[in-house]
């Protein structure tokens, strides 16, 4: 039996039950979760990285998001507020529409 030893989606082990397989899963603790949200994140971006068409691209940002969702909650906050707070930003300092490549600021 292969070992995953990794956050999944909520639904999946009734999805593996219904393929008629054995599995082992556990509930993690609020400290474990932190880590695997992490984890997960991580492993994504770097799926999203790897991808080489737009529909996987757009698959693995709708799983990074999914864990923003799920960040946003773990920090006491929601996703409506990161949006809030995206907004903002982009208002003050801009998003990355322009792709602008700072190469290199004068010191003082």
């Amino acid at each position: 039996m292969p070992t995953y030893n990794k956050l999944v989606r909520d639904k999946i082990p009734q999805v593996i039950e219904n393929s008629g397989l054995q599995f082992k899963t556990r509930i993690l603790s609020e400290e474990e979760y932190r880590t695997e949200v992490t984890k997960k994140l991580t492993e994504e971006l770097r799926e999203f990285e790897e991808t080489d068409n737009p529909k996987d691209a757009v698959e693995e940002l709708a799983d990074i998001l999914e864990l923003i969702h799920a960040a946003a909650e773990l920090n006491g906050s929601s996703f409506e507020e990161v949006e809030e707070v995206r907004v903002k930003k982009a208002e003050k300092r801009g998003g990355f529409k322009e792709r602008i490549f700072l190469i290199e600021v004068e010191d003082e």
